[in-house]
């Protein structure tokens, strides 16, 4: 498998917000270990904040790949429930996504209620402007959700400055605080948005891994290995079943070749084709290959 390409010159002064920066960042962060599955601690009424801030920096339409795949699989899932509440967890500096994720999912939920958590309260205090209760909001909050039960958790680009233990209590945590029958959808993306993948997980565990991609950005799938969430990312070597993935991926794509005629979309949904072939357990509607996505169940890529 190849590498992940150097960024484009022109890309030179983004600076994700996931990105390590200053001598605070120079070593992973960790959590304080905590009871697994027990309920976040509360203190004076409110939940106390859990986790450290992250770069903070971001871009309008970042996380528009998994807000589509939101808008096409999660929607009865939040018109379900008496409350349909979102948290957006760790958006930045800057309440953009946040916004960009109300218009999306506001047309389509009845009463959709987003509130986006930061730990850090300068923060909160600097997206005031914004807020517009109860359809969208702004609190101080980290991992333990600020004593909500949201339906829905969009986490992402946050786990990326910590290690793979902490990471894992990380997501007990946010398990312990969804609502029944909620959903964590937690991963990276590039600045730009091109490149992206995440992990599903209920109240059980993770479920499924998506990859999305800018198919025409990428030299091969694997290149997305970059942007693989903690939990998998320094898993991706021989032997290991997401570096299998992977590497079939890679195979169906260079049998794909002939498709780059009709365009790298085409190409993408053949390969694509060819895994669902080979018996890789692949989720969802064939329609999303279309969009540069595939997901496959969490069982075939989780590390052994």
């Amino acid at each position: 498998m190849e590498g992940p390409r150097p960024p484009h010159p022109s890309h030179a002064r983004a600076v994700p917000r996931d990105e390590a920066g200053g001598s605070q960042h120079k070593q992973r962060a960790s959590l304080s270990p905590q009871p697994r599955r027990r309920a976040p601690r509360l203190a004076a009424g409110r939940a106390r904040a859990l986790g450290l801030p992250t770069r903070g920096t971001t871009n309008a339409n970042r996380l528009r790949r998994v807000d589509r795949w939101l808008l096409a699989t999660q929607v009865p899932r939040l018109r379900d429930p008496v409350r349909p509440l979102v948290v957006d967890l760790g958006y930045g500096a800057s309440a953009v996504t946040t916004l960009e994720l109300v218009e999306r999912l506001g047309p389509e939920v009845p009463g959709l209620e987003v509130v986006g958590l930061e730990i850090d309260p300068a923060r909160v205090a600097a997206v005031a402007a914004d807020r517009d209760p109860p359809r969208v909001d702004f609190r101080v909050g980290g991992f333990e959700l600020a004593g909500l039960r949201p339906v829905l958790v969009r986490a992402f680009n946050v786990l990326r400055q910590y290690d793979e233990e902490s990471a894992a209590r990380a997501w007990d945590t946010m398990r312990a605080g969804l609502a029944p029958g909620g959903l964590i959808v937690e991963g990276t993306c590039d600045e730009w948005g091109r490149r992206s993948a995440w992990v599903a997980l209920d109240a059980d565990g993770p479920l499924t891994l998506t990859l999305s991609a800018r198919v025409s950005d990428i030299d091969t799938p694997s290149d997305l290995a970059e942007r693989l969430p903690k939990a998998l990312i320094h898993h991706n070597v021989p032997g290991q079943p997401v570096h299998e993935f992977l590497r079939a991926f890679d195979a169906a794509w260079a049998s794909a070749a002939g498709f780059s005629t009709f365009g790298p979309r085409q190409r993408w949904v053949a390969a694509v084709e060819a895994l669902a072939a080979q018996d890789w357990p692949l989720v969802g509607s064939s329609r999303r290959w279309r969009h540069g996505e595939v997901t496959v169940r969490w069982s075939a890529v989780a590390p052994v």
